[in-house]
């Protein structure tokens, strides 16, 4: 799969992240959690980490929109592997209307999750769902992401959440600095 990050998802040239930071390169991981050859490699990935590290759960998810396909993939991957795994999706703001949910999805209550994301820089997105998760009542185990841009965000996570900050690919491992 790494060779399909650098393939399909690294963009060169001067970019603003979601964090306002600029950067020289940008990776757009929806290159690769949306294509048909690496979207189920995705969930392949992140559920090897998850194992690898011990991480019990039940139901994946994190900040829409990001997060949305990969909790998906992982979901997909869960069930070819016979193992029953939900997701769920956070919307940035709650809802004004309707149920007035902020956590959309089976519910998170008294459940033991994984908040995903696709790539992170500062964590400030991953720190949203995990606040909206706890909100609801789920009990978050870890936070998972596909690329680590290697600029804070483990840390800032690890200490803010309280809870372990997993990655599959680092900048260096894609050869980007």
């Amino acid at each position: 799969m790494k060779e399909l990050i650098g393939e399909l998802a690294v963009v060169r040239g001067k970019v603003t992240l979601s964090s306002g930071k600029e950067a020289d390169y940008y990776i757009d991981l929806r290159r690769i959690t949306l294509q048909h050859e690496a979207a189920p490699l995705v969930g392949r990935v992140i559920r090897t980490l998850l194992s690898e590290a011990g991480i019990n759960y039940v139901a994946v998810g994190g900040l829409t929109m990001g997060a949305d396909p990969v909790g998906t993939a992982v979901m997909h991957a869960a069930a070819q592997d016979g193992v029953a795994t939900d997701t769920f999706v956070v919307r940035k703001a709650q809802k004004s209307h309707g149920m007035g949910r902020q956590v959309e999805g089976p519910s998170v209550e008294g459940r033991k999750v994984v908040v995903l994301e696709d790539t992170s820089t500062t964590g400030g997105s991953a720190l949203t769902a995990v606040d909206a998760v706890r909100a609801a009542g789920g009990i978050v185990q870890a936070v998972a992401v596909i690329v680590d841009r290697d600029t804070g965000a483990k840390e800032h996570i690890e200490a803010t959440a309280g809870v372990p900050y997993l990655f599959a690919y680092s900048k260096n491992d894609l050869g980007l600095d």
